[in-house]
């Protein structure tokens, strides 16, 4: 975990995008709304980053999304915040890869190795970071948002056919379920003994 302040930089954090005070840098994370123009403007740069190959995978939920399309590496990218939904100019990017036994928290971590590594390197390197801006280019492609109902099972598929989806579902906040005779029966999913696995960022 960086401290920032150690580093020497003011830090202000703020929850509601209506609280936000002007800075040098405003860093959006897990920030699932656009960004007003007006809000920007407050600052020098604002940031985001998202876990996807811009411009390809804008919307919400990239990794998730990602990780059910069977994919082992999956870029993180810093980009400039800009009118329209995840379109602003490339700083940098990031890749992940996993082995495909991690499970959501395990993913969360390294997503968040990720975010942290390249909010740092924004920062450590400015103005040279700005420097090395790229505009999006390519085929662009949007994920939608998801929903409890993204977690249901197909009773009649085997769990190895369904093992991304158990890997990407939250046990508390959304847990994976399937419907049985009229019932509805939750699954939950964790390591035997807590095993702890690597992952390469």
């Amino acid at each position: 975990m960086i401290d920032w302040g150690e580093l020497g930089h003011e830090v202000r954090w703020a929850h509601q995008i209506e609280e936000s005070p002007g800075a040098d840098f405003c860093f959006c994370l897990s920030f699932g709304r656009l960004v007003p123009s007006a809000t920007r403007a407050l600052f020098g740069h604002t940031l985001v980053v998202h876990e996807s190959d811009l411009p390809h995978g804008k919307g919400w939920s990239p990794l998730t999304w990602q990780i059910l399309e069977g994919r082992a590496r999956i870029p993180v990218t810093l980009f400039e915040a800009a009118a329209n939904i995840d379109s602003g100019a490339i700083y940098a990017q990031r890749w992940i890869e996993f082995q495909g036994h991690e499970l959501v928290d395990e993913l969360r971590a390294a997503q968040a190795a990720a975010t942290l590594d390249l909010c740092h390197w924004f920062v450590e390197h400015y103005p040279a970071s700005v420097a090395q801006a790229r505009p999006q280019t390519g085929a662009e492609s949007l994920y939608p948002r998801r929903g409890p109902d993204d977690s249901r099972l197909d009773p009649c598929r085997t769990i190895a056919e369904q093992f991304d989806l158990l890997r990407v579902v939250d046990n508390r906040r959304y847990p994976a379920f399937f419907e049985w005779r009229g019932r509805r029966y939750r699954i939950a999913i964790s390591h035997h003994a807590n095993e702890s696995r690597s992952h390469r960022v």
